[in-house]
Parts: structure tokens; sequence; C-alpha cells
């Protein structure tokens, strides 16, 4: 049985317990975010092409506050849902996971070293899919580790000229779930200017993401202009497991940092 055989079986088992399941749907219009209900034709079920599902998981819990959900996941989509879920976007008791681990390949075209989803924590999660080997990190990653402080200006620089402001990296992002956003203030982030004169577009969204970003990558794919968004991020989250102990999407009780004072940090606490 192939893992799409699979996914759609346990789909198939949970839609009896479910108000849904939501997964992508391949019609003759193309792939789509669907929301699978018992008597549905799940042949139409595939995992391909990746889709950021968590962001329709909070779009429909809000407006079913009731409902029992559940989700095929993968990796990254688990790690958006934990972070998403200390910051109430979506509620974990009414969801659950049905996850997916990713094959090496698709490891390897994300740099991701966890293509298995972690569903510690979660209730009635399951996942299907052979356990696969981590990514290697983004070579670019060792590029820029190699670099001098004024090449490593010079690169973003350059990378942030490319910038069209078509706010792509921000509207395909889990995370980006702000009411008001920053962005779209002229105080900060001035309109009809290309490319911004001061990388603030960038900057202000890398502050941001600095403990939610999980590595799903989907700001990188969504870009036009090919910045390598995940390299910038790759390192602020490497710096904040530095700083304070935490990863993103790692742990479902462990508090975000900016809810915490640099004492509480956990590193803190085991240097004292």
């Amino acid at each position: 049985m192939s893992v799409i055989e699979e996914v759609r079986a346990h789909v198939a088992d949970r839609l009896d317990q479910l108000d849904g399941v939501v997964g992508l749907r391949r019609t003759a219009e193309g792939v789509a975010p669907h929301l699978f209900k018992a008597g549905d034709d799940l042949s139409q079920m595939v995992l391909d092409p990746r889709y950021p599902l968590a962001a329709i998981v909070s779009l429909l819990q809000k407006r079913n506050p009731q409902a029992r959900l559940g989700v095929v996941a993968r990796g990254c989509d688990v790690r958006a849902l934990v972070e998403m879920a200390k910051r109430a976007q979506i509620d974990p008791d009414r969801l659950t996971i049905l996850g997916v681990t990713c094959t090496a390949a698709e490891a390897e075209a994300c740099y991701c070293g966890e293509p298995a989803p972690d569903v510690a924590g979660w209730p009635d999660a399951e996942v299907v899919g052979e356990p696969t080997p981590g990514a290697l990190p983004n070579p670019i990653v060792a590029e820029y580790e190699g670099m001098s402080l004024e090449e490593r200006r010079a690169f973003w620089q350059g990378q942030f000229l490319k910038c069209i402001k078509c706010y792509g990296c921000r509207n395909i992002c889990p995370e980006c779930f702000c009411e008001s956003c920053a962005l779209e203030d002229p105080l900060w982030v001035e309109r009809g200017v290309l490319a911004p004169p001061f990388p603030m577009f960038h900057l202000i969204r890398a502050m941001h993401m600095a403990s939610r970003c999980v590595g799903c990558r989907q700001c990188e794919l969504a870009c036009p202009s090919h910045i390598p968004l995940t390299v910038l991020y790759d390192l602020i989250r490497r710096d904040l497991a530095d700083l304070v102990g935490y990863v993103p999407g790692a742990d479902l009780e462990a508090e975000p940092p900016l809810s915490l004072t640099l004492a509480d940090a956990p590193l803190q606490k085991e240097l004292e």
C-alpha cells in the first residue's frame, strides 16, 4: 500500500468520529485545500504540492468553534500548529493529527532536519510513512558563516534589493496571523518605493518570526524574486536556540520566549 493509500484509509476510519479532515484535493481545476467529510470521494485526496494547511485549520476552527477536525499534516505543518496553539490560533483539543513523514528527497528539497511529524502531546494522533533521515543544512548557511561582516552586509543588501514587496512571503506563512500588520503601516514600510531604500520590511518580519518560524520554506518558495529567506530564518532560529534554548514548534508545552523574562528562559536557568 502506498503512502497516499494508507493516508486515505486512515482518513476514512476517522471521518466517522470527526466533522471533517483538512487535506489536499485534486480535481480537474487543480489541487487545493479541502475539508473532506463522510461520503466524500477520497480518491481525490493527494499529498502534493505542499501547502500550509495549518492556516486553513485555524480559519475553520474560528468559524466553527464546536467542530472536531482532523488534518493531514507533514512535520512542518505540525510544528506550525504547535506555535499557533500557543497563540490561541487553534484549539489542539479539537484537532486530530494524521501525520505524514516526508521522503528523503522531500526533506532534502527543504533542507529539513526533521521530516517526521512529532505528535507528542496531540490527542489520538497517528503518523504514516517510513522514518527517513533528516537532510543536511542549507549550504548557503555554511557559505554565509565563512563571510566577513562586510561580505554578509553586501549579501543581504543584494538579496533585499530584489524584493518587489508582493507580500507573498507574509501571505503564505502559517505563522503570520496578526489582524493588523505592521508591514502595511506606511510609517514602517514606505509605499510605492521599489526596491525599499532600507530593508525594514524584512527586518520587521524577521523579528516577528524569531520565535515562530518552523522552517516550512513556504515563504521562499512563494518569493518571485528567489530571495533565500529560509537562510535568514535558519540563522535566527539557531540564535534563538543558543540564546534562550527555544526551538519553534518542538514542544506544545514550552512557553514562547517573548512571553518570558530572560531570567525565566530554560537556558538561563541551566547556566545558573
